[in-house]
């Protein structure tokens, strides 16, 4: 054996010594560290309140509760309900959204929600307007709604509000959105129960879902969009917008369809033009699996929502449920390598260029709505040489109208589907503009002028709204990330620093609700 290839050989050894040496060191390392093992399932009381839940399952029932607890302020950008304390108001983040919503609650008072602990008791202390539809608006906020639909069906649709609530026991009436209505008490496997969800299923085709479908359905129980159908006027049920669709294809276009082509579905009379209209409530589900990239790649709602975490031991899906922007991203960071700081840069980009794109196009459609005010207060829509114009134009504004609304109420400000999101207020935009420039050719027609820039009367819909003469709170309005918006609109925009202001509302805490109900 030469020298060199005891040399060679020599190595080898060595190297072998060093390779087992080091797995021995990382063997014994990990050994010293307990895996986190998975939380064990344990049949469950079948009882709606998570406190009856609590005794077997203290880590979840804990991290459910802390829902309740107000956010760090800075975090987010654009979605900040209950940050450091304040309610905040999306009609003064949105101006536009007053003069549109007109007419009906949502025009009052709509803040940006709080956490799933405080679904039931903001509704309980919202304006009342908001709560004219009745009963019905306990079917995505109570765990109790699918009881009192079976026991009570259509009566229950249409009791008032406050009546309806009294029929649940006095410790449920506070209650918001519990263990049983996303997990079998006997399993722990998850279940979408609500009849709502289980007819939108049957609609689009979708009779045996499967994991990780199942995963975004429990959630699309409350976030999705629904109809409070109608008969004479009365509530009669709860309905998803989703005929004529398949699963990951309910587009806006098959929701506006829905809404348009049904009279039960238009639930109120817009103010401003008179129209009775439809509405789209958070389509959360719809808007995430229209294609987008997250969904395509298989990750389901509770991927990012609600991240494992292992707490003594025991890896769980964190409960507290809330935007991965104010939990440190961890969801994020566990797919994307980039740093914190470009990750979020990412977000708030998409974001930003979904909000200009929402500014400019909220005070599109609200000119046009008061241009219908301008020519239903001074011709003749009927006669007929203006009706076929009026109704084209009518048209146009549904459409735009409901497309602008669907982007304000879904949750992501665009980020869960961004190429959706500029598809949808693009569209917006141009049936928008369709709109203006008929309405202004039958005021031209009868010589009626109108300036280029429409005055959209934002004080007047921005104050002394409802029973507690709700204001404009400057602070929270969002301007436009980009200078679009102050070039279109200089005039509505100069006018708005007219309006007076008013302070930002501190939001009750969890502890002063339980002490004593305290007033918002």
């Amino acid at each position: 054996m030469t020298r060199a290839t005891k040399r060679r050989l020599l190595g080898a050894v060595v190297c072998i010594v060093l390779v087992g040496a080091l797995v021995a060191v990382l063997t014994v390392s990990c050994g010293t560290q307990p895996r986190p093992q998975a939380a064990q399932k344990k049949p469950a009381p079948a009882a709606t309140d998570p406190a009856a839940w609590a005794e077997l399952y203290p880590v979840q029932y804990a991290q459910w509760y802390a829902t309740s607890e107000e956010r760090p302020g800075g975090l987010s950008k654009y979605k900040r309900g209950f940050d450091d304390g304040l309610t905040y108001d999306k009609l003064s983040e949105y101006p536009f959204m007053p003069v549109l919503f007109n007419g009906w609650g949502f025009g009052v008072e709509y803040n940006e929600p709080r956490g799933h602990w405080w679904m039931m008791r903001d509704q309980q202390t919202i304006d009342p307007s908001r709560v004219k539809a009745g009963g019905a608006c306990l079917t995505c906020k109570s765990p109790s709604a699918n009881r009192l639909y079976t026991e009570r069906g259509k009566e229950v649709m249409s009791m008032p509000y406050l009546d309806a609530v009294g029929l649940l026991p006095p410790g449920e009436q506070g209650l918001g959105v519990s263990c049983i209505d996303c997990h079998d008490n006997e399993t722990l496997d998850l279940r979408s129960a609500r009849w709502t969800m289980q007819r939108a299923l049957a609609d689009v085709g979708l009779a045996e879902p499967n994991e990780q479908q199942r995963r975004i359905i429990v959630c699309g129980q409350c976030h999705a969009t629904y109809s409070v159908m109608k008969e004479d006027g009365q509530s009669v049920d709860v309905n998803f917008p989703w005929q004529g669709g398949s699963w990951g294809d309910v587009s806006v276009e098959t929701i506006i369809d829905n809404l348009r082509s049904d009279p039960a579905r238009l639930e109120w009379t817009q103010g401003v033009t008179g129209f009775k209209l439809g509405y789209i409530r958070h389509p959360d589900v719809e808007f995430f699996t229209a294609g987008s990239v997250h969904f395509a790649s298989g990750v389901a709602c509770a991927d990012c929502h609600m991240p494992y975490t292992v707490v003594n031991g025991v890896k769980t899906p964190d409960h507290n449920v809330m935007s991965p922007l104010k939990e440190g991203m961890t969801s994020c960071v566990k797919c994307h390598p980039d740093s914190l700081d470009d990750l979020k840069s990412q977000v708030f980009k998409i974001q930003d260029r979904t909000v200009s794109m929402l500014i400019d196009t909220g005070y599109s459609v609200a000119a046009d709505a008061k241009l219908f005010e301008l020519v239903n207060s001074s011709i003749d829509t009927q006669r007929p040489e203006v009706q076929p114009a009026y109704e084209r134009a009518k048209a146009y504004y549904e459409q735009a109208f409901y497309r602008l609304v669907y982007m304000g109420a879904e949750n992501s400000v665009g980020f869960h589907n961004p190429s959706e999101a500029g598809r949808i207020l693009r569209d917006a935009m141009a049936y928008s503009r369709l709109c203006n420039g008929i309405l202004r050719g039958i005021l031209a027609e009868h010589d009626i002028a109108v300036p280029d820039e429409v005055d959209l009367e934002l004080g007047k819909y921005l104050t002394n709204r409802g029973v507690e003469k709700l204001g404009f709170v400057s602070s929270q309005l969002f301007v436009d990330p980009f200078p679009t918006h102050l070039s279109l609109w200089p005039n509505n925009t100069e006018a708005l620093k007219a309006v007076p202001s008013s302070p930002a509302l501190k939001s009750p805490t969890a502890a002063e609700v339980l002490q004593g109900g305290a007033a918002k």
